[in-house]
């Protein structure tokens, strides 16, 4: 088990910023300075968290780097990293660093094609996967990627018949590069110290909502400086923990795990598998927590659904603490002194029920805890700091090196996304878009020197989002321009806040909304197959697949009171006068999603376009015939009927 809260000791190391900084010199610096006196990061094996001190995270992407040198990799050269978050893959990453190379990050759960399409765009020469799993992939598109050199890996399991000249194992390697450094000593410190802070370290691709992935191009500056201007809002330590569970290939996790990580110097907690990410983060207790709100929307479903299950005496103490809870937060959003006997009344809630419930969460310890990648919805926002919990919202692209804007202490407006960090100047454009300006704005997109031009002007970020700064500074993001729906009335509407509003219901999993210059508003509803299939074994409804449970009269029922729900304050042209259950939840494997959970809408339109026609004529049912497609490649076809059921919006 870890150790327990040790209380702050100052902001790691004060280390100043400059132009020549770069993160391999940063690494090798706060190696030197804790050595084997402090553990640099700990993974959870076997059911026990195995430490490793900055001595051993040293060691191990020395190495590692001076081994992938010794197989000719050389400063600008790519290496393509897959896998789940393990030190493993932060010494990959490291290692390649520390030769000058650039990082390129995958999602683990990447189709071929989308790995095909990287490496081979990236012009990856090196490919480090963790189990045979990523290796069959490499190996499946190494003959349509003519840079692809070498494939590293790191799991053993299955790899035993694997005999291709270009494929070694990571601990090979590692031997490689200590036979290297045992012929130039100081080889290693080389390399490291040619770097330069305008040097490019990362290629990041981008979530392509609409299009093909674009490769954003990160300097070390750019990382550095956005992790030192978020420590200047919300300082860190370096006794505390985080825990990295989320892809690496996500610029958030970045952001978290190696521009802050590194100057502050706190320790980075790896679970034992995915699956048991959340379990792992209530063992640790992190001090610190970044995710983006698919995480928190699925915390909140998991404690709603406990609530449903909960005895008659545990419901009340709920309801008694979430109402005083809501009651206080509310009070601290409009700045508002709290009486004293809200804040008894909250002291009660918070031993009764706030303190076992952030327990339960993870969330036990936390100072800060930000989303950002995508919108949340007022209600779940609403929701964590009626527990108690310092959510924040944050706002930032991958352009910008993940962040740009920030809420602060005491100054959190669940409607905004907070106001810039230093050095950072946002504004809006004439037609409402939202553009900045920072150190850490990206060089430019790989290969797409059109899309650079149209995206970076005159040293100024166009995010592409449309959005507005409130009277005390607050930026307030709209939605995608391209995604702003006209209702019909003349008047912009945000699809996203509504579809948000959806998913506080735990038996929603995901929404999309449609009605732009239609008539009215629809959504395209997909439940939460767990919940609502538990909620219907209790009123005995028999069913034996999603499919089939979703085109249930009592669930179409069930879903109609939660739109009801969301319609509420809603004025009436926003209202969902129709909705349908889908036959299946939406799927980055099926492109609906994008690998960070965006909604692609352009491309589910194009797909369900019967859908979309069949919500505004007069039927009360469409038939689908369609395709699925599974992360191992395997398809399936699903014909059924759909049901499409009114709402009343008097």
């Amino acid at each position: 088990m870890p150790p327990g809260d040790r209380g702050p000791k100052g902001l790691g190391p004060q280390i100043e910023i400059t132009r020549d900084l770069t993160i391999p010199k940063l690494f090798l610096r706060q190696c030197k300075k804790y050595g084997t006196e402090k553990v640099a990061m700990r993974e959870k094996n076997y059911g026990i968290w195995i430490p490793f001190t900055w001595q051993d995270y040293y060691e191990n992407v020395k190495y590692l780097s001076l081994g992938m040198v010794n197989l000719g990799l050389r400063k600008g050269d790519k290496v393509a990293m897959i896998g789940d978050n393990r030190p493993e893959g932060l010494w990959a990453e490291m290692a390649a660093l520390c030769a000058g190379a650039i990082g390129v990050w995958l999602f683990q759960d990447s189709m071929i094609d989308e790995v095909k399409y990287i490496v081979d765009h990236s012009d990856t020469k090196f490919f480090v996967g963790e189990t045979q799993e990523e290796v069959d992939k490499a190996l499946s598109i190494k003959g349509e990627c003519p840079k692809l050199q070498w494939i590293l890996w790191d799991d053993p399991k299955g790899m035993r018949n694997y005999k291709q000249d270009f494929l070694v194992s990571i601990k090979k390697v590692q031997e490689l590069g200590k036979e290297m450094d045992k012929k130039d000593p100081g080889l290693f410190e080389r390399m490291i110290e040619e770097g330069h802070g305008d040097d490019i370290c990362l290629l990041f691709y981008t979530s392509g909502t609409t299009a093909l992935p674009k490769g954003a191009l990160l300097s070390h500056w750019n990382m550095l400086t956005m992790g030192r201007n978020l420590m200047t809002v919300d300082p860190c330590f370096e006794t505390d923990d985080f825990v990295s569970y989320l892809p690496f290939a996500w610029i958030g996790e970045q952001m978290m795990s190696i521009s802050c990580g590194l100057q502050v110097g706190y320790t980075i907690n790896f679970p034992e598998e995915p699956e048991t990410a959340l379990e792992n983060l209530r063992e640790i207790g992190p001090h610190v927590m970044f995710a983006p709100p698919r995480l928190y929307e699925g915390m909140t479903r998991r404690v709603q659904v406990k609530y449903i299950d909960s005895s008659w005496i545990k419901r009340k103490i709920y309801e008694f603490g979430t109402k005083v809870g809501y009651k206080v937060a509310d009070m601290k959003f409009a700045k508002q002194p709290v009486p004293w006997y809200w804040k008894v009344l909250n002291w009660i809630a918070g031993i009764t029920l706030q303190k076992k419930l952030k327990d339960h969460l993870g969330m036990s310890r936390l100072r800060h805890a930000y989303t950002g990648g995508a919108a949340m919805g007022p209600d779940h926002f609403r929701f964590f700091h009626a527990l108690g919990v310092n959510l924040k919202q944050i706002y930032g692209q991958t352009e910008i090196a993940g962040i740009s804007i920030v809420h602060r202490d005491g100054d959190v407006k669940f409607d905004t996304v907070g106001t810039p960090i230093p050095e950072t100047e946002v504004r809006i454009t004439e037609d409402g878009e939202i553009i900045s300006r920072s150190p850490s704005v990206f060089q430019g997109y790989y290969k797409n020197e059109e899309a650079t031009r149209s995206t970076l002007v005159e040293g100024w970020l166009h995010s592409g989002d449309r959005g507005f700064i409130d009277e005390e500074g607050h930026l307030v993001v709209f939605d995608r321009s391209k995604d702003v729906m006209t209702l019909n009335d003349g008047r912009p509407f945000s699809p996203q806040y509504l579809e948000t509003r959806l998913k506080f219901s735990p038996f929603v999993q995901e929404a999309w909304v449609i009605g732009d210059r239609k008539p009215y508003v629809t959504a395209v509803v997909c439940i939460d197959y767990s919940v609502v299939g538990k909620w219907a074994d209790e009123r005995k409804i028999n069913y034996t697949s999603y499919p089939e449970l979703s085109q249930k009269p009592q669930d179409y029922d069930l879903v109609q009171k939660q739109i009801e729900e969301a319609n509420r304050d809603l004025p009436g042209p926003a209202k969902i006068h129709k909705f349908i259950n889908l036959y299946k939840v939406f799927d980055a494997d099926d492109e609906e999603l994008t690998r960070t959970s965006k909604l692609r809408r352009s491309f589910v339109e194009d797909r369900y376009k019967d859908i979309v026609d069949a919500l505004y004529s007069e039927g009360d049912t469409v038939h689908m015939d369609t395709t699925i497609t599974y992360e191992d490649g395997r398809e399936q076809r699903i014909k059924t009927d759909l049901h499409i059921q009114k709402v009343d919006v008097t």
